[in-house]
Parts: structure tokens; sequence; C-alpha cells
């Protein structure tokens, strides 16, 4: 019996092929009919009738078993826990009898481990089935990606022998290192050279990269560590890896806030796992953000264990500040339950602002001091994270099943620093005051203090002076510090009248102490002042309005008796206070100087009317 070798990559067997009947029953066969035979043989439940002299002249192990039978004329053997099973079994026996086939990369790896199961060595015939698929392997399979590829994807469901024989170790050392050496040659083929900047750069796309998804995952891990191991770019590692997850886990539904029970088996879990334990132990970064942020989704959908989110979450929060709102709204599988999962948000915040603190200490002078620290790339990180947070809070506000713990640890998380302008941070927490009106007076209290209201713009001032949903504290606070705004933009403004003004009439009026328009834009600016001031004292009176509808209230729940004598002189005392901290305010700002030089520049109109004007400042600051 010879062998030969085909065209496309086979050992033949070019003995002739025996007579085979058809089979005795539904699960036996009969090999040769001009020959009785003298063994049944059952495997897995089947029966072949063959015969002792070819089986026990190449196949130590059924030698042994006729050899140690009691019966000195045995007629019946049985196979237990054979590697392949009955279809691997009957490749054995077609070679024992001779029978004309092919060992290609399909079967190789069954006829190796019946081979070596069934103990064909060179001790019981030359050229046994050992001896042929080990040449089989390591001329053709080990010397090719695509032979060694498609063996080791033979070899799943053939353990132990699998591994005992070294098949699989020989399979994933040969896969990587004919990677490894298809990217050297394909890279030097498609290299090119870049005219602007004179580096080069390498065009080339691995085939392999898709067809590694085939693997079974503990052999995928195996392989990736292989490829570590011997150098293969990370970037087709990074891609190999997002593939396989998209292959192996598109079957997986998304499981909503009212599902219960397990929707996947142990199998997707185990991918998610081994795929996540694997980017951490080869330490592979070249993954993309999106990758990251689908295999967190991922591992909450097969309920993964924590470490393995942990691990996911702690990858995202070293660049947060590239993510975008639709990746951080994760949906909550949790029932009874915010609709998105706001604790996996927090967390990996955490991890950014770790990071960022990190970045900061390595940025430190030698004396012990930061430098630039604002203009840093830390700090324009942390400015992006905190829109990327506004927008993420007003987003997350409307859910009702929201608690408001959780809602303010999440503002209160960012440094003060990481917001420029409130003006987002204010737009969440009047969403999430519209969206729980249940929520009572000292909790609104307690949220509207994250707001700094020195922080907002004149449109938000403007919009918090006339929100109802606000403590009136908060009103007061906005109206407080857009006072001392206007107060400071106006003594700006005066004083560079003052002194620059002065030099600039002396040039223009060329002694004659005639005023000339120079001073026009100035006056502009005083009118516009003015404009501003009298916006903010209508909005003042506004809010004398609304205290003087709680004094009355208060008043008719006394007269009632709903409330004690006390409680009536702390709430009239409350509301005095408040008022006369208005009036405080109104007294420093720019109307009250501009009064005053009105009465400088004429007397006269002053005595005339200095009573009734008087009369209307008490009127409209009566509450400030």
């Amino acid at each position: 019996m010879g062998m030969g070798g085909g065209d496309n990559g086979a050992f033949a067997f070019s003995t002739t092929s025996p007579r085979f009947c058809s089979p005795i029953s539904s699960r036996s066969w009969k090999i040769f009919s001009d020959v009785a035979e003298d063994v049944t043989v059952s495997v897995d439940g089947q029966s072949f009738l063959l015969h002792k002299f070819p089986l026990m002249s190449r196949c130590g192990r059924v030698r042994k078993m006729v050899a140690e039978s009691k019966d000195t004329d045995i007629t019946k053997l049985e196979l237990v826990n054979i590697p392949g099973g009955a279809l691997a079994f009957e490749l054995a026996v077609k070679f024992c009898y001779g029978s004309n086939f092919e060992i290609d990369a399909a079967n190789v790896a069954h006829l190796r481990c019946i081979a070596e199961y069934l103990e064909m060595t060179e001790d019981y015939k030359e050229e046994n089935l050992i001896v042929r698929t080990e040449t089989y392997l390591n001329e053709i399979v080990l010397k090719r990606l695509d032979k060694s590829l498609e063996v080791l994807c033979a070899c799943d469901g053939l353990d132990p022998t699998a591994e005992e024989v070294g098949l699989v170790d020989r399979c994933v050392d040969a896969i990587a290192m004919n990677a490894c050496k298809e990217q050297l040659v394909s890279g030097l083929a498609h290299l090119e050279c870049d005219v602007g900047s004179g580096k080069l750069r390498m065009h080339c796309q691995d085939w392999w990269v898709e067809d590694l998804s085939a693997l079974s995952i503990n052999y995928y891990r195996r392989v990736i560590a292989a490829m570590r191991r011997t150098g293969v770019r990370p970037e087709s590692i990074g891609a190999s890896i997002a593939h396989y997850a998209q292959t192996s886990l598109k079957g997986i539904e998304r499981r909503h806030v009212w599902d219960s029970g397990p929707l996947v088996g142990d199998n997707q879990r185990l991918i998610v796992e081994t795929l996540i334990d694997l980017l951490a132990t080869e330490n592979i970064t070249t993954v993309t953000l999106s990758f990251l942020f689908g295999m967190l989704r991922m591992a909450i959908e097969v309920d993964a264990g924590l470490k393995y989110r942990i691990e996911v979450e702690k990858r995202i929060g070293l660049q947060l500040e590239m993510a975008s709102l639709d990746d951080l709204l994760i949906p909550s599988v949790q029932t009874s339950d915010s609709m998105f999962d706001v604790d996996t948000v927090h967390r990996i915040l955490v991890n950014f602002l770790q990071r960022i603190d990190e970045d900061d200490s390595g940025h430190l002078s030698p004396c012990g001091y930061e430098s630039d620290g604002l203009k840093s790339p830390s700090h324009s990180s942390i400015l992006k994270v905190g829109r990327l947070m506004d927008g993420y809070l007003a987003e997350i506000a409307p859910d009702p099943y929201l608690k408001l713990q959780k809602f303010m640890t999440l503002i209160e998380l960012l440094p003060d620093y990481a917001r420029i302008v409130d003006d987002g941070l204010y737009r969440a927490i009047d969403i999430y005051l519209k969206a729980h009106p249940s929520l009572t007076e000292s909790e609104c209290k307690k949220l509207c203090k994250l707001i700094d209201c020195q922080k907002l713009s004149q449109d938000a001032c403007s919009h918090a002076a006339q929100n109802d949903r606000l403590p009136i504290q908060t009103v007061v606070r906005v109206l407080y510090y857009e006072q001392l705004r206007l107060k400071s933009s106006f003594s700006a403004g005066d004083s560079g009248g003052f002194d620059g003004g002065l030099s600039q009439r002396m040039m223009m009026c060329g002694g004659s102490g005639v005023p000339s328009s120079c001073v026009s834009p100035q006056r502009d600016n005083y009118a516009s002042l003015r404009r501003e001031n009298r916006e903010l004292k209508l909005e003042i009176s506004r809010m004398r309005v609304r205290l003087t509808e709680l004094e009355r209230e208060q008043g008719l729940m006394k007269q009632q008796g709903m409330r004690e004598g006390r409680a009536g002189e702390h709430g009239r005392a409350f509301l005095a206070s408040l008022s006369r901290g208005i009036g405080r305010i109104a007294m420093f700002g720019p109307a009250a100087a501009a009064e005053r030089r009105r009465k400088k520049s004429s007397r006269g109109s002053q005595c005339s009317e200095g009573k009734s004007g008087r009369r209307r400042q008490k009127a409209s600051f009566a509450y400030d």
C-alpha cells in the first residue's frame, strides 16, 4: 500500500478498494461479503461487522483487547470514548482494510486522534496511520495558514486526545507564525511613500482577520496570545477581536427593562468574558471606543461578572472625552429601576477623574507647583466631559424612576472647573423638576443649590427669574448676581469714561470747552445699562408681587388656625428678611448712581421732583 500526493494537498491510498455490502441494519455495516465476519465492533451505538485479522495487524488496542479476553473466540468488542465517534472509526477501518481514500485538512485531525486511540504505531506495522498523518501535518498543514486554521477548527470536539498529541498547540503556533510572515511579505508589497510627510505607509488587509471567527472561543484565545508573542500587528489583532465579537454575539437580542430571566446561554457569557479578559491580559489597546461600549452593553445583557464589566468601564474612562451622548445612554436591565444604567456611567466617570488626577500629578513642575493647569490637555478633556455629562443629565432627567440622590451624585462628581457656564446644568435640573413635581421644597432647594448662579448666562438668568419651578431662594440668588454683574459692568464703563474720556474731550474740544460728538458712544452705553437696569427692576417688582401674595396667604392661614402663632412669626420674619435682602441688592444698582448724577446736573429740577422720586424709589424697592 503506497502513499502519494494529490494536487489539492491530500495524501491518497492507492490500494484496490474492497467491496462493501449494504448495511445489515440501520445501525450496522458489513464489510467484505466474500469472507465471513468474525467480530462485531460497537462504537457509539453503531455496530460494525469486521474481521479480526486486519484490525489486529494495525491496531494495538484491538490486539490487546482480544488477547486479554477470557473468551478465546471473542466475537464482540465495544469501544468507548472514541475521539471522532463512529465516523473517525470508519476511516480508520478503511485504512486497515486498505481502502482508497485521501488524507486532507478536513479529516487529518480525526485520523490522527483515532490512530492515537487505537495505538496504530510502527510497533505493529510500518507506515501505520500515526506516521501517515504526522507526515501530512508536517509537510502540508503546518506550513500554510489556511490549512492550519482548518485543522484547528476540526480539533473542536476531539479533546483530550488532540491536546495529548500536541495537535492543538502545533496548529496555534503555526497560525501565529504564518500570519506574522504574511504580514511582513504583504507589508513590503503594499508599502507606499507619503509624498507630503515623507513617511512610509502600509496598505494591506489581513484576510485571516475574518477567518479566525470560525474558531471556538478557547482556541481563539490561544491564537491571539500566540500572535501577540510572535509580533503580529496590534491593529490586526484588534480588528480580529472586534470581528469575532460581532460574528459570535450577533444573535443576542436586547433585553428590555420589563423583561425578566436570562435570555442567553452560558456560551455567550463565556465569549463575552473571554474577550474582555483577553483585552486585559494581552494589553490590547487598539480597539475602538465604540467597540468598548458595545462590549459593555453585551456584558450587561449576558450578566457577565462584575470584574469584567469594571475592566471595560476602566478602559472607557481612559478616553471618555471621545465618547458621544448615544454611547452613554445604556439601557437598564434591572426591574423597578431607572430606564438608564446610571450606576455604570457613574463608575466610568470616576475612572475618568482618576485618570485626570494622575495626569495632573504627572505635570507638576520641579518645585511642586502646577504649570498652565487650565491650558493642559487634561483640562481640555474635562471640559469636554463636562459638556457631555450636562447633555447626559438632560437626557435622563425626564425618567420618572430616577432617584434624586443618583441624579445629584452624578452632578456633584464633576469638579467646579469642569463647567465654564452652568446653562447646561440649569437646563437638566429644570427638566428634572418638571418631570418630578412630587419633590418636597427641601429637596428642590438641595438640588438647586448645585447651580452656580454666577456661571449662568444672561438668557439663562432671564429664564430662571421667571421660572415658577425654582425655589424663591434660587431666584433671589439669580437676581442678586445679575444685579452685581450690571453694577460691575457699569462701574467699569464709568471709570473708563472718566479716565479716557477726559483726555479725549480735551483733544477734540481744542480748549474751547465745547464738547464734541465723541462722547456719544459712551452715552449710548449708559443708556443701554439704564435699560437693562429697568428690566431688572421690573423682575424685582414681579418678585415683590409674589412675596405679597405669600404674605396674604400666610395671613389667611393664620386666621383659619392652620398654623400656630410662633410659626406665623417665623414666616413673617423670613419674608421681611427676604424683602430687606432684595432692597439691599437694588441699593447697589447703577440706577442709584445715575440718580445722583442727575441731581448734581440739575438741582432746580431735583427740588421739584425730589420728594416724588424718593416716594417712587421706596415703592419700587420696598421688598428689595
